[in-house]
Parts: structure tokens; sequence; C-alpha cells
């Protein structure tokens, strides 16, 4: 990450947080929007010197929580407690981040998709809609949404059997 996007804050006995990039203070929420914006936090102690950066985001999301209730369900709450250095401190270092990571990305793609699919579907065209094969899964979704078959697609047959507009292959 660019040194750019990385900022440091030093973390006060009185547990105050400086920001040594603006040299003012900032609160917990100050922090969190920081990080909302993209940039990398790393909080150090004042005296120490140590890195108390996980300490200080893990009161943020315990802040964030208080003000909606819940963060996490209670049975994961006392699987952490119960077994939190041993057991699922390893998949939390090992596994958790590069799954919520896949997560995020998969649903953005999703989204995408099926905007692109909105946007397609707002204008089906006889042509469109017969070349979806009717065992698509596309053709069930498209029927939610376009119940009616198009004029001249033959009534009740499925779209890819309309063959109206197809040249004549010597039939009479």
């Amino acid at each position: 990450m660019p040194d750019t996007d990385r900022i440091l804050l030093k973390k006060y006995a009185n547990r105050r947080l400086y920001d040594t990039e603006k040299s003012a203070y900032v609160t917990l929420a100050d922090v969190a929007g920081m990080i909302r914006e993209g940039r990398w936090v790393i909080v150090k102690d004042a005296d120490s010197g140590e890195d108390v950066t996980a300490f200080t985001l893990t009161q943020i999301i315990m802040e964030e929580a208080k003000k909606k209730n819940a963060l996490l369900p209670s049975s994961l709450l006392h699987l952490v407690i119960r077994h939190g250095e041993t057991l699922l401190a390893d998949f939390f270092n090992k596994h958790l981040e590069k799954m919520v990571a896949s997560y995020i990305s998969y649903k953005t793609l999703a989204d995408e998709q099926f905007n692109k699919w909105l946007e397609m579907g707002t204008d089906l065209s006889d042509t469109t809609r017969r070349n979806i094969p009717e065992n698509s899964p596309l053709q069930s979704f498209f029927r939610q949404f376009f119940p009616d078959p198009p004029t001249g697609s033959g009534g009740d047959k499925p779209f890819t059997e309309n063959h109206e507009d197809e040249p004549d292959s010597g039939k009479t």
C-alpha cells in the first residue's frame, strides 16, 4: 500500500488519538471515516511505540455494534471467547480476511452482472427472446418480468420454436 494511503496515529495514556498527518487529535469515529475513505491506519502507543492498531480497530467495531445493538451473532461470540487464543486465532489470521475480501469481490461482480441483465431485459425484442434457449435459466427469469410472449411468437409456444422470421426452407 502506498505511504500516502497510510496514516500514523499515536495513542496516549489518556486514550486520546493523535493524527500525525494533520497534527490534531481525532476520535474513533474520525478514524472509522478515514478507513471508509480507503486510508490504512496504523496506531502506535505514544510511550512504548507498541503497535495497538488491532485493539483500536476492535474498539471502533465495538462502538458501532453498540449503536446497532449487535454486530455478530451471540453463538459466534461464545465460540470466540471459548476458543479465542487457540483455534479461532489461527482461523482469523489465515482465512477470515481472504473470505471477506472474496465475498466483497464476488458480490460486486454479481451486482454488476445483474444490472447488465436488467438493462438487457428492458429491451427484449422478439429476436432477443428467441435467441435465449428454452432450457436456459434466463428464460424463467425473464418470464417473471415479461410473462406475455412477444407479438407473433406463436402464442404459448416457447420462444425458440417460433420460426416465422426465418427464410423459407423449401416447405410449401
